[in-house]
């Protein structure tokens, strides 16, 4: 839904020449598609890691990512980072180890599917950084803006959705449900499929003008209020050394962020 909202707005725009967007091809698409395919498995697993673990874990957790990241940076555009940074990384491994340890609503599977996003979170923007430099070479201009590359992610990935919705058999219950039936519903998901709009293009361009790991570490700042919100919010149940381990890992995201910019 979401995505196809952000195809429909871009789409609008195109037509109303509000935006330029580049013509699709065959060899655009072909280079695009290992970058989609991540992608919805980055949107799926993070679905069913939420399904299992409370939101302040995940935020937590996601911290990983930004490791996961900057390994994949150093051993593919051979950037180093220095040692505060390195430093970061591992006081993030201790809270998330001691976050998992302390966890009174442990659940392995979720843990298992936060374990996948991480990993496919990381690949998608180590991947996606890559192919926006490729891309060029493939269109007609030599160029390929942010709003086409929202456009190309975000309709490749439709027929991927498709299909694990059909394979998943989630189709019967979207069809049967009776919240599809309430005016508020379609509201609020449009809501939702403007805001993935404005993520996708606001992701684009950041990466395009920075690189993977700074992306990754200037994300990892929203996870202060997540946790705090997501800890009222859903009144998870929580010890006092979880509690800390969570306070541990918000601190160990914003050293790495302080230690990223210097």
């Amino acid at each position: 839904m979401q995505n196809f909202i952000c195809c429909l707005v871009v789409a609008i725009l195109g037509l109303s020449g509000a935006v330029s967007v580049e013509k699709l091809n065959w060899k655009l698409v072909k280079l695009w598609i290992p970058v989609n395919i991540i992608f919805v498995g980055m949107l799926v697993s993070g679905m069913y890691s939420l399904k299992y673990i409370n939101v302040a874990m995940v935020t937590i957790l996601k911290n990983m990512t930004n490791i996961l990241t900057a390994l994949g940076e150093l051993y593919i555009f051979r950037k180093h980072q220095n040692q505060k940074v390195w430093t970061a990384m591992f006081l993030m491994i201790i809270s998330a180890v001691s976050g998992g340890i302390t966890d009174l609503s442990f659940d392995a599977t979720g843990y298992a599917w936060q374990t996948a996003n991480c990993i496919l979170t990381a690949s998608y923007s180590l991947t996606l950084r890559r192919v926006m430099d490729k891309a060029k070479q493939t269109t007609k201009t030599g160029t390929l803006n942010e709003i086409s590359m929202v456009l190309l992610n975000n309709l490749l990935s439709l027929p991927f959705g498709i299909l694990l919705i059909l394979l998943a058999g989630e189709w019967r219950y979207v069809i049967t449900t009776d919240v599809i039936e309430l005016p508020g519903f379609w509201i609020v998901a449009t809501a939702s499929g403007l805001l993935g709009l404005a993520i996708s293009f606001t992701s684009m361009w950041f990466l395009h003008q920075t690189g993977p790991t700074t992306y990754s570490l200037v994300g990892s700042l929203n996870k202060i209020p997540i946790s705090v919100v997501g800890l009222v919010m859903f009144k998870v149940p929580i010890s006092m050394p979880n509690l800390f381990s969570i306070l541990f890992g918000l601190f160990a995201g914003t050293f790495f962020a302080r230690a990223k910019m210097s």
